[in-house]
């Protein structure tokens, strides 16, 4: 599965983890504004935002799991399995395919607040891209700096929640994951305090046992639990480096190591990659499950005003930097 988590010090950040047992070919890809998204309900849209993210490439089409727009608008979706729900195309609607809606906000949108209103008129349909690809049952994280929202399509609608943790992942529904963050508010990144009985002689015997009970196995539930309290409870310098590194200190808090998470077949679910990306400078970073160097692409760098999107392969062969030469 997955974990999307919003960071801010200076500057604001966004990524996610990608868990699963087998890649689809993903890559670093950068749409610029002059490329042509053509949507199976609605009119192409010609003109757009600059993006970032990443996406796998299907008929030169990105197909974003997630993605920062040059305005700083940031969008991912996580798997949503057994809970999602999309309808048919509806009249008056804007009918948007699932596979169509981070580019549909990013395209549009500088900010959520702007997106909240693009949201009301949205039908999310579940027309497929093509017959080799199924449609995806998901949810979205949609946040700039000032603001995260949770967007949840199920049987009863479309459903936008305040996301005051910036933090998402799996199942359950997000308003079940953030009530059993009830069960765990007594945690604390301090030493604990004896209120067991007044009259035992219990004493501190480690650090960090303030977080005894942080839930550490690898089921969602637990996984927004644990990064939501890594990330509440972050503290770093302002710096690009220190900001980066603690991001994917938050993130590595949720990593899945291969042999942990048994499929089928003797598969197992790994985190293939972690993403980062510097919304405000537009800095997207990532480090593989192979390669733990951090590789960074700047949308910056690139023909913004191009016509096609530019890709860049994950480096997933491990670098090792020999400091004795």
């Amino acid at each position: 599965m997955c974990t999307a988590a919003t960071y801010k010090t200076k500057d604001f950040y966004f990524g996610r983890t990608l868990d699963y047992d087998f890649s689809y070919g993903e890559e670093i890809t950068v749409t610029p504004r002059n490329y042509i998204f053509s949507f199976k309900h609605m009119e192409k849209l010609e003109k757009h935002y600059a993006m970032i993210g990443m996406a796998h490439v299907e008929e030169d089409y990105p197909l974003y799991y997630e993605a920062v727009n040059e305005k700083g608008l940031c969008m991912a979706g996580l798997n949503f399995v057994g809970n999602a729900f999309y309808g048919k195309v509806t009249e008056g609607r804007d009918n948007v395919a699932t596979y169509e809606l981070i580019p549909w906000i990013l395209g549009k949108c500088v900010t959520v607040k702007e997106a909240r209103l693009l949201l009301e008129k949205i039908n999310l349909t579940d027309t497929p891209f093509n017959e080799n690809l199924p449609v995806a049952q998901l949810h979205w994280i949609l946040a700039d700096r000032e603001e995260s929202v949770t967007l949840e399509s199920v049987k009863e609608g479309l459903r936008i929640y305040d996301n005051p943790v910036g933090v998402l992942t799996n199942n359950p529904p997000f308003e079940e994951q953030m009530f059993q963050l009830n069960n765990y508010m007594h945690l604390s990144p301090k030493s604990p305090e004896n209120k067991f009985a007044g009259k035992l002689p219990l004493h501190i015997y480690s650090r960090g046992m303030g977080a005894l009970g942080l839930p550490g196995d690898l089921s969602s539930q637990s996984r927004f639990v644990r990064a939501a309290f890594v990330k509440m409870n972050s503290v770093s310098g302002d710096l690009e480096n220190e900001s980066v590194g603690q991001f994917f200190h938050i993130l590595g808090s949720v990593d899945q190591q291969r042999g942990c998470c048994e499929l089928e077949d003797g598969k197992y679910e790994i985190t293939i990659y972690t993403s980062c990306c510097n919304a405000d400078k537009g800095i997207y970073y990532y480090t593989a499950y192979e390669n733990h160097q951090i590789t960074a692409v700047h949308l910056e760098r690139e023909n913004l005003d191009g016509g096609l999107p530019v890709r860049y392969p994950l480096l997933r062969e491990e670098q090792i930097y020999i400091q004795n030469i």
